[in-house]
């Protein structure tokens, strides 16, 4: 559990929506990859260097702590980060608006050709998108034939029989259920979309699956921290945001069922065992939602920095590159404690490695 004082401050950052701190680089210029799990392991410069970066509100949490972190040590880069939503981060950084995009939904390869450059895909952590509800004093348990129905608009009350079903304990109102979704371009709804074609024909072919749908019934809200908003205050509500955003309004969140037929919650371990047996291929960005593993929890995703490959400015591309590069290192240990899950060693390294082929000219930023 987190502390009282760590709970405080990620609820001032997530009010905050924009993160500005500094970060300087700190060691030998030798232009080689800094060595794992070094803090100051980046390469020096005395030149100051501002980075902007916009994009996915489902790592926000994380990425604020991370530079909150990485800057009490290196104060020559100042990185602003705006919570802004997976599409908007994606068309930021193709329009070269910002120095990196954020996005927990990968590109689309129409998208990538109208970048000005070839971007990579940086996966940072693993998190979970989860069903959070307001029926106070109630326990639920939900699969994806009953979220389907619900969100299709033909599952109506909280006491409809097939809710019953997988809940036979629960005392289940006579209330209407109000679905609610994001009405921004979003990385947490493409996850939560992927989840749910993979899992329902039906919804494959009525609604889809993308950064943004045509939803059946329901509230939109703007980000993850609207969706939260509207479920804390909208009685009978249902709506799917980023783990931690439940965590730090103390929203009751569904156990859901998983292929292999467990009810499982979003736990750290839970969402690892999601990324487990799925080879993650050279693109670096693959799906982990309804993972067949009997322990894996089926809302699970990797979360995305997206980085032009040949960096316009060789300064603001090695302050990039080498913050990535703490992200997969001493970052990775504050991941647990704010609902996250570290990547597995094997990706991690895997990162890292694409991480050494950024460029600036033929100059390799690491």
């Amino acid at each position: 559990m987190q502390t009282e004082s760590r709970r405080n401050w990620i609820l001032t950052a997530l009010a905050a929506g924009v993160v500005l701190v500094g970060c300087r680089d700190r060691t030998e210029s030798s232009g080689s990859a800094p060595s794992a799990g070094s803090t100051q392991a980046v390469v020096a410069t005395e030149q100051k260097v501002s980075l902007t970066g916009a994009g996915a509100t489902f790592p926000y949490p994380l990425y604020s702590k991370w530079i909150s972190e990485y800057g009490k040590a290196n104060p020559n880069v100042r990185i602003n980060y705006q919570s802004i939503g997976s599409g908007a981060g994606i068309r930021q950084i193709i329009a070269e608006t910002v120095d990196f995009g954020a996005s927990d939904a990968p590109m689309k390869d129409e998208e990538a050709k109208d970048a000005k450059g070839k971007l990579v895909h940086i996966p940072t952590t693993l998190g979970a998108v989860v069903l959070a509800y307001n029926l106070p004093g109630v326990k639920l348990r939900l699969d994806a034939q009953t979220i389907t129905g619900i969100f299709l608009g033909d599952i109506t009350k909280w006491n409809d029989a097939v809710i019953k079903a997988l809940n036979p304990e629960a005392s289940l109102p006579d209330t209407a259920i109000v679905p609610t979704f994001r009405s921004d371009g979003s990385g947490t709804t493409a996850v939560f979309t992927d989840y749910l074609a993979g899992a329902s024909p039906v919804w494959k072919e009525k609604v889809g699956q993308g950064k943004s749908v045509s939803w059946p019934k329901g509230l939109g809200a703007k980000g993850n921290e609207g969706v939260t908003g509207q479920v804390k205050t909208t009685p009978g509500a249902l709506g799917y945001i980023e783990a931690v955003y439940a965590e730090q309004n103390k929203l009751s969140v569904a156990e859901l069922k998983n292929p292999a037929g467990n009810f499982v919650t979003a736990t750290g371990a839970a969402v690892t065992a999601a990324a487990e047996g799925v080879q993650l291929p050279d693109t670096l960005y693959a799906s982990i939602t309804n993972s067949p593993q009997p322990g894996a929890y089926p809302i699970a995703a990797y979360t995305y920095l997206l980085v032009y490959e040949d960096a316009k400015d060789a300064a603001k591309g090695k302050a990039i590159a080498k913050f990535a590069w703490w992200a997969l290192t001493d970052g990775q240990a504050y991941a647990a404690d704010l609902n996250y899950a570290p990547l597995p060693a094997s990706v991690a390294a895997k990162v890292k490695d694409k991480l050494k082929t950024l460029h600036h000219g033929g100059q390799g930023l690491l």
